[in-house]
């Protein structure tokens, strides 16, 4: 996967002003309470620079984080010398983790999931989670909404100023896929570089979801809107997953 090697620098300026971490955090801190969570062992899977995973990183005993781009891993293992935390990086494939040890909580946020484009990706990772979860742990996840995926961002076109920093965004959606191609301009004193990435998700429905978790053999806990304390509707942007083994 090439995408997020050359975004890594400056991701945080895209989308630290999006996403309430804080209050992400605050909502599975009070899940694990609701569930039995102890606060021992935590795993963040596509961890990204890490923004999420410095909040609930302050909660738990022993943090790892996983991501397949060294790029964005270089930039959270910075982050956390900079803050005084502590966690082990791990540069590994979600649908492939390999770790010796077993966890109380495992999340993966911010629609990482929806980058698995076939069902047999998304239940090598529900596996592989499963094996990494002790027997009382929890697993939580989001991912881009089915409405969202192909209502919402589908064949659009956008664009992001903010004088440094300059973006297009034009999406393509085709079969339940939708392939978002953004070129950066990004500026160097007087002048600005440019590159280019393309990101590519799956639009899942929540039953091919729930199937492939049944299938790992992983049962469904709660379903948030967002994640907020909300019914799941017909036209919710981002569903949350809270899951335990069966």
């Amino acid at each position: 996967m090439e995408c997020y090697r050359d975004l890594a620098d400056i991701y945080d300026n895209l989308i630290n002003s999006d996403i309430d971490y804080k209050l992400w955090a605050s909502v599975i801190k009070d899940k694990c309470d609701k569930y039995g969570v102890d606060f021992e062992n935590y795993l963040d899977v596509a961890c990204g620079t890490g923004n999420f995973t410095q909040h609930l990183c302050k909660k738990f005993k022993n943090t790892w984080a996983v991501d397949l781009s060294q790029e964005m891993l270089t930039v959270a293992e910075e982050k956390f010398r900079k803050e005084g935390l502590k966690a082990r990086f791990i540069c590994q494939d979600m649908r492939e983790l390999c770790l010796n040890r077993k966890f109380d909580l495992i999340t993966c946020c911010l629609d990482s999931t929806n980058y698995l484009l076939e069902d047999e990706d998304v239940l090598e990772f529900f596996k592989s989670v499963k094996s990494l979860l002790k027997d009382d742990g929890m697993f939580l996840f989001d991912i881009n909404s089915y409405y969202k995926l192909i209502h919402i961002l589908g064949n659009q076109v956008y664009n992001y100023d903010e004088g440094d920093i300059f973006y297009l965004w034009q999406n393509f959606l085709e079969n339940d896929i939708i392939d978002m191609e953004l070129t950066f301009f990004i500026k160097n004193g007087q002048e600005y570089s440019r590159f280019d990435e393309v990101h590519t998700e799956r639009a899942y429905k929540e039953e091919e979801i729930e199937v492939l978790l049944e299938s790992a053999g992983l049962r469904v806990l709660e379903k948030l809107d967002n994640y907020c304390e909300k019914e799941i509707h017909e036209k919710c942007e981002r569903i949350t997953y809270v899951v335990k083994k069966k």
